[in-house]
């Protein structure tokens, strides 16, 4: 009994000895953490206003905000371990090694991540924007550090992981397309005519943009009809439904002022075989 009761006491003194000895510095370390979780979020919102007013894109200023917060926290936290009398020496060199076997193994992680810094620094393309980029198109929908989710014409998504952007060939649109509209007139017809009922249709039509002007004239002689094409430049989230009202009401505006749109012919000719003499 005695001995339980000395070993008991022996426990008290020695967690009332760590309380006198470590307590303070514990308390301390705790408030160091917590000062430091305050003070990045509050440089985290000042940064944010700053980005926001040079117009920095959201993808950057969002990760701009968290390397402020997490550089604010992990300084705060390096003095609250040096108070707890931390060694740091052989901490850092583990947390190297440990880092450099987790590079390794997320090496295609990684290289996303520095193809997305990439994008969001170097902006190639913004969001809203229309982009055809490694055989497939779409408008930007979000760029993050990992990937960038295009929005499709038939309004599924497309995710395409950042590497695979970096270093290809990349065709912005921007916020406006042109359209390719062609038709062909009979050679005996008006052109002149047949040129301002098309410049009519396509300028009279609610989608189409005043500027740029759209592009309306003779493109080619063919070998049954006169080419003529329209060039007009709609947003990018019209350039699909466009294109077909455009067309139908260029037929019916060509059908009312009687202009002929010939179909494709050709002749064939049946020569008589030649008669073999005996």
């Amino acid at each position: 009994m005695q001995t339980e009761l000395k070993s008991l006491s022996h426990a008290q003194t020695t967690m009332m000895d760590l309380a006198v000895r470590f307590g303070p510095k514990v308390l301390v370390a705790i408030l160091i953490v917590a000062t430091g979780v305050v003070v990045g979020r509050w440089l985290g919102r000042a940064t944010d206003r700053a980005l926001e007013r040079i117009q920095l894109e959201l993808p950057a200023r969002l990760l701009m905000v968290r390397f402020v917060r997490i550089l604010v926290l992990g300084l705060f936290a390096i003095m609250a371990l040096q108070n707890l009398g931390v060694e740091l020496l052989p901490l850092i060199a583990g947390l190297g090694v440990a880092g450099a076997g987790v590079a390794l193994a997320t090496q295609g992680v990684l290289s996303n991540a520095v193809a997305g810094l990439t994008i969001i620094f170097t902006k190639p393309y913004r969001i809203g924007e229309s982009i055809a980029i490694v055989g497939v198109d779409g408008t930007v929908e979000s760029i993050s550090l990992f990937n960038t989710v295009l929005r499709h014409a038939d309004r599924s998504c497309i995710v395409v992981p950042n590497r695979k952007i970096v270093g290809e060939i990349l065709h912005n649109f921007g916020r406006m397309r042109q359209a390719d509209l062609r038709v062909g007139i009979a050679y005996g017809a008006d052109l002149h005519r047949a040129l301002a009922t098309i410049e009519g249709v396509v300028r009279s039509h609610p989608r189409v943009l005043v500027e740029p002007a759209p592009l309306i004239q003779v493109a080619a002689l063919g070998s049954t009809a006169v080419q003529i094409t329209a060039k007009p430049w709609v947003a990018v989230g019209d350039f699909g439904s466009v294109e077909g009202e455009l067309n139908l009401q260029i037929v019916d505006a060509l059908r009312r002022s009687g202009i002929e749109m010939p179909l494709p012919q050709c002749d064939v000719r049946l020569l008589a075989p030649a008669k073999i003499s005996a």
